[in-house]
């Protein structure tokens, strides 16, 4: 398949997803993203869906998909093409805008309770064994060769798979929005990533009284954005990163009662990094 067919034919929302790469700011036809080649405080990639190319705002460079990959996997334009050209697409489409293709190259085979003595290890490690209950052990097929990881499902019935070697999301990325109906308060608990959510939950063994959100990525804020206005409060638990810290700064300025909880494990990137620090010093009954 030819360039300009590809150009045509492979939708960059479906590219940048398969890189695990989400919308700052969607507005559907248009969305901005984070840059492709620095770390930055502000979204400067503006990506137009319906042109299929995107604009560097930051360089002043311009992409369409197969620069896109060839900057992400640092590699010969022949090469972006043999890798778009695994993705699936309609040939006729009446509205550009509706062009989704995505990268049929996995398949989950078995989903369970975690019994495999590798993950048990990798929770061990991580120091969340005991709640193991509330994730899967997800055994898959990807290009081919069969893995397995932790899952732990998204809204949308994605997985976001964790092990000690890979940190993938299969299927659609989205947040994780977990609703208490015992709540007694009208609270929401934000963790960026789920094993931040388990490692807060080894020192609430309790009844837990609050809603809890696990993001996923700082770049699935927008999907929640709207609904954080219902809460009475809002205590975040995000990473000690630019990310982390610039969408804490947004919450901040979006709501006045919003506690930040990452200022307790300031010295860590995480939570979990912190909760597995042997020198922390922590007490047994010690509690956020």
């Amino acid at each position: 398949m030819n360039c300009e067919k590809i150009k045509s034919k492979v939708g960059i929302r479906a590219v940048l997803e398969s890189f695990q790469l989400f919308p700052v700011k969607d507005n559907t036809k248009t969305a901005f993203y984070f840059a492709l080649d620095r770390d930055e405080r502000t979204a400067s990639l503006s990506v137009d869906f319906i042109k299929n190319t995107a604009f560097d705002f930051g360089t002043g460079r311009s992409y369409d998909v197969i620069s896109i990959v060839q900057v992400i996997n640092k590699c010969s334009v022949a090469e972006a093409l043999k890798y778009l050209s695994a993705f699936d697409f309609t040939s006729e489409m009446s509205n550009r805008n509706e062009l989704t293709a995505k990268v049929p190259n996995y398949e989950i085979v078995r989903i369970g309770i975690i019994e495999h003595p590798a993950l048990i290890q990798y929770l061990q490690e991580r120091k969340v064994y005991e709640q193991r209950h509330l994730v899967k052990e997800v055994h898959y097929i990807l290009n081919g060769k069969k893995y397995f990881g932790v899952g732990f499902e998204n809204n949308s019935g994605g997985f976001e798979i964790r092990n000690r070697y890979s940190k993938i999301c299969l299927g659609t990325k989205d947040i994780a929005l977990i609703e208490n109906k015992r709540k007694v308060k009208n609270e929401l608990v934000i963790f960026e990533g789920f094993f931040d959510y388990l490692s807060y939950r080894m020192y609430e063994k309790g009844t837990f009284f609050s809603d809890i959100l696990i993001l996923n990525s700082t770049s699935m804020f927008f999907k929640i954005e709207k609904k954080l206005h219902e809460y009475e409060k809002l205590f975040l638990f995000l990473d000690n990163d630019i990310n982390g810290r610039s969408l804490a700064s947004t919450i901040k300025e979006q709501h006045e009662n919003v506690e930040n909880c990452s200022i307790s494990y300031t010295d860590f990137k995480d939570l979990n990094e912190w909760h597995c620090c042997p020198a922390r010093n922590i007490h047994k009954n010690d509690k956020f």
